[in-house]
């Protein structure tokens, strides 16, 4: 896959969504459909936006026993996304369960799992995690076992996408903004053009393209930044 900018559209409901989008124009970029919307709108929301022409990564994070993901994963197989996730920390079991559910459908949606969240920081990993490792040990690991499960790549910040590139996965990187945008609620954060020079696959950018005065001109500067 083509590296590119993928907006996380963290939008209620489908009418803020496709107000947004018709801030665009022609542009049909790669976006990202998280809980929130996929919890107010449903499957319906996925199929109208592949037939308007959008590439999605449907970012729902499952994390459960293998049985209830592999029935859980089957029905976003029908729904021909180009990208959806798991919880690494669901086990290499719960990870192969998906990717079955993936390949007995033959979908082309690409699996990929969670590492770590980019709110999370050592200080959180350790003492309310209880994991002892840093940051960047943990994601290398979790990435290790979403590779043993066959999956195509992880979701990490920029920060790790060299560990994961070393491993021939995917990274999907969120935790972007532009220098002069805040951190907000991310603890691991760079910009596209830094996130370019660290060799993510994927930038998810958020808040920075749709709190934008001008989103079209903030979308089309993180894909100058991080794909030119």
């Amino acid at each position: 896959m083509m590296n590119d900018v993928i907006i996380a559209c963290d939008f209620s409901n489908k009418q803020k969504l496709y107000t947004f989008l018709e801030l665009l124009k022609e542009e049909r970029p790669f976006i990202k459909i998280g809980m929130e919307m996929f919890y107010s709108e449903g499957p319906n929301i996925i199929k109208e936006l592949k037939t308007k022409g959008y590439k999605i990564f449907l970012d729902l994070k499952l994390h459960d026993i293998p049985n209830t993901v592999y029935k859980a994963m089957k029905r976003i197989a029908l729904l021909d996304v180009d990208i959806t996730n798991v919880h690494a920390a669901g086990g290499i079991k719960m990870m192969e369960a998906a990717k079955r559910a993936i390949d007995e459908l033959k979908a082309k949606t690409k699996l990929i799992a969670v590492t770590q969240l980019t709110s999370i920081d050592n200080i959180t990993l350790k003492d309310e995690l209880l994991i002892s490792h840093t940051i960047e040990e943990t994601v290398k690991h979790y990435a290790l076992n979403s590779k043993k499960a066959k999956l195509d790549g992880v979701v990490c910040s920029p920060l790790e996408a060299p560990i994961i590139n070393e491993l021939g996965l995917i990274s999907v990187t969120p935790g972007i903004r532009f220098s002069n945008n805040a951190n907000d609620d991310q603890a691991r954060v760079t910009t596209p053009k830094k996130a370019k020079a660290l060799g993510s696959t994927f930038i998810v950018v958020g808040r920075s393209i749709t709190q934008a005065n001008n989103p079209l001109e903030a979308y089309l500067k993180a894909k100058k930044e991080f794909c030119s």
